[in-house]
Formats: structure tokens, sequence, C-alpha cells
């Protein structure tokens, strides 16, 4: 699909002026025209819910948008759970999924109110002994061997998330006879899935566990959450996932196997990030040093503390130069940062115009998991976060960090 940008070179450079780079800077109008078309495509599907994997883009400001949308929180931490209450998402309009649990983010999520989705069979008797057992709980399944699996996610069989399915059968019964009366299935077996079918098959999954459940021990299933994973399209050549596509395929299911069973109905949730905001996001850098030696070296002023996916994953990103788009793709280079590590680049060997310092770079797809997973190695600040208004106007979101921010936690006084 075409890399475009919502915003012209004359546009950024005032921008510039005002916030310099690097920073991340989000499409207000193009989130939010997101969203709806998500809401749409499920509209069909009763009770349906969508929490925003906070993760992806832990910024309040974004969050407050995707409320107005409709939207809830899907949170995995107690920060999470925090920015979720201060926008004004509370009660089961979270979805606290979480790993290796403490017990005081149980309890936060508790007074919450949120809709609790463990992990473990063994976080039950954590759950109760530290918080109490809500009315409600939800499981996570792990349904180990699958085809498939990914460098993000990697093998069910190999994750360290869910219950077994034996598990899942026994850990009803057990809530059941402690006083839960309302149940929730989830899963998430799929990252950044690019193939329509994987995500209906996960609903097709869980619809029959659902049943399955029903038949073993009475147990009739509040609702199912398909979790995250659906893809975007990273690459110029990839095509974006049809969101109407997978909703018709789980309709489908949904009628096959819930409805025939009388098990309808059945309230249909999903907690998709990278979907949601990934495309909408854009890290905007300036090129410092260009280096020449045994290969062509174009240096920013961001470095993978500002987006680490290309040095974690080897994910690419796309990358525009705003006033040289039509000129010929006749330089090849690493694009680098600035860190004391060779894997710190955000290209390796690609085709660009032809780059000097000075140039402004914008690198594609950062609006999920791009500031969320910065770091300060390396003493490096983090960047700010910019949010780009309906009508024009700039918005600063997260002011970037200072060196008092990176020393506050220090006392030299002490020394």
């Amino acid at each position: 699909m075409n890399k475009t940008l919502p915003f012209s070179k004359a546009e950024l450079e005032r921008i510039i002026e005002k916030y310099p780079t690097p920073f991340h800077i989000y499409d207000e109008r193009a989130i939010r025209e997101n969203a709806r078309d998500l809401l749409a495509a499920f509209s069909w599907a009763p009770g349906f819910k969508e929490f925003f994997a906070v993760k992806a883009t832990p910024n309040p400001h974004i969050l407050k948008v995707l409320k107005e949308e409709g939207f809830g929180a899907d949170c995995s931490s107690l920060a999470e759970l925090v920015i979720a209450e201060k926008v004004g998402i509370t009660g089961e309009n979270i979805m606290f999924s979480s790993n290796d649990t403490p017990a005081q983010e149980f309890r936060k999520a508790k007074d919450l109110g949120a809709v609790i989705n463990l992990d473990d069979i063994s976080h039950i008797d954590f759950l109760e002994k530290h918080a109490g057992l809500p009315e409600l709980i939800s499981f996570r399944y792990n349904p180990g061997p699958l085809r498939g699996g990914n460098a993000i996610i990697g093998l069910p069989q190999e994750a360290k998330y869910g219950f077994t399915r034996e598990q899942i059968l026994k850990g009803y019964g057990i809530v059941r006879d402690r006083g839960v009366r309302r149940f929730g299935l989830h899963t998430m077996v799929v990252s950044n899935d690019l193939e329509p079918n994987n995500y209906i098959a996960t609903a097709e999954m869980l619809f029959d566990l659902v049943v399955e459940v029903y038949q073993a021990t009475g147990i009739k299933i509040e609702f199912v959450n398909f979790g995250g994973g659906i893809g975007i399209p990273y690459r110029p050549e990839d095509k974006k996932v049809d969101i109407n596509l997978v909703s018709e395929g789980i309709k489908a299911a949904y009628e096959d196997k819930i409805i025939k069973q009388g098990l309808h109905p059945l309230r249909i949730f999903t907690e998709l990030g990278r979907m949601i905001t990934g495309p909408y996001g854009y890290l905007v850098s300036t090129v410092l040093h260009k280096k020449e030696i045994y290969k062509d070296y174009i240096g920013l002023d961001a470095c993978m503390a500002n987006l680490m996916r290309p040095a974690l994953y080897g994910a690419y990103h796309h990358i525009t130069v705003p006033g040289k788009e039509d000129r010929p793709l006749d330089h090849v280079y690493d694009v680098t940062g600035s860190l004391c590590e060779n894997n710190d680049k955000f290209a390796i060997d690609r085709s660009l115009p032809e780059l000097v310092p000075g140039d402004i770079v914008v690198i594609h797809d950062a609006g999920a998991h791009g500031h969320a997973m910065g770091f300060n190695y390396n003493g490096k600040l983090r960047s700010a976060e910019l949010l780009l208004r309906p009508n024009g106007d700039v918005k600063l979101i997260r002011r970037a960090e200072t060196l008092d921010d990176y020393f506050s936690t220090l006392d030299f006084g002490t020394l």
C-alpha cells in the first residue's frame, strides 16, 4: 500500500520550529476513523467491545480519544490501570490481563471493578488470598501446539501465557464452587498477523471451547475475548487486513457454533492495539551525519531508544524524506542512531534518495510499540509525543525528557 504522510514538508518544518526533533506524532483524525471502522464492522456482534491495548501507546491523550469513540482499556500493569483510571475508564470497561502478577496489581484491578483475566490456574488461590475473588472471572487460554507462530509471540506451547485446556475446565469448576457467578474466556495466539483467516480461526477455537465448557460443566461463558494480534502493513507491498472480511468470518462461525448450540448471546471482545494506532504514528527525526566507509551510513538524532522494533525483531519501518519523495531511490544506506550498539539501526541497506545533514526523515508506522518501548541506555532521553488534531493544530501530549528527569532518582549529595 502507498505510504503517505498527513502533513506536508512545510507543515512539518513549522512543527519542528516549536518542537525539536526527534518526536513521535499521532494523527488523531485517522485514529478516530479507524476506530469507527472497527466498531462498524462488528456492529452485528452482541455487546461488542474493543479494549485498546494500552501497552501499545500508553498516553492518556490517546486513550481519551479512544474512550470518546467507545473503547475500553486492556491493561497489564499497575501504571496502565492508573492511566485508564485517570482518563475515566473504570469498571468492566477495563480488561486486566497480566502475567506473573504482583498482589498490588490484582488489588488495584479489583478496586477499579476491572474484568480480571487470570493467566494461570495457581492465580485463583493467589487472587483470592490477596484481593478476594470478584463476581466475574476470565481465564486466558493457551491451546498448545498450533501451526505457525512468529518472532513476536512465538509458538503457543513455548509461551509463558495461559491455561491449558484441562486447566480451563478444572479452573471454572473451582471458581464457581468459590462463589464466582460470571465467566469469560480469552486468548491471544497471534501477533502482527496479516492473514485474516488466522484471527477467524482464533474465534472458531474459542467458540468450540465455549461449547465444550458448557457441555462439561454447565457453565455458560458470558464473553470471549479474541485478544489482539491483527497486523498492519509495515512494508509498502503488504496488504492491509480487511476487518470487514474478518468480521464476516467470525459472524459465520458464531452462527454455526454458538447460535446453533443455544449459547447466544455471547459477547465478543477484542483488545487490538497495533491495528488501531500503529499506522497513524510517525517518528520524525533529522539527519545529523553522513558517514562513508565500507558502507554508507546516515546518522539521525533519533536512536533505538525512540524505536527499538528494528533492532529487537529485525522489523521493517518505511522511511520517507519529505521534499524528496519524487527523487530516485538511488542511494543505499544503513540508517542509524547514536547508541553504542551496532544494532542501533532503523534500516539496513535501504534504498533512499540522496541524504544530507539537515534533511528531515519520517519513520512510518510508529504509532504502537514505538515510544512505549523506549529506554534510557547510554543516558538517552525519551522524546516528546505530539497529537495532530483534526483541525491541523498540534498538541504536546508528552514533553521530552530532560537531564533533570534522568538524574531525578539519583542522589549525588551522598557521594
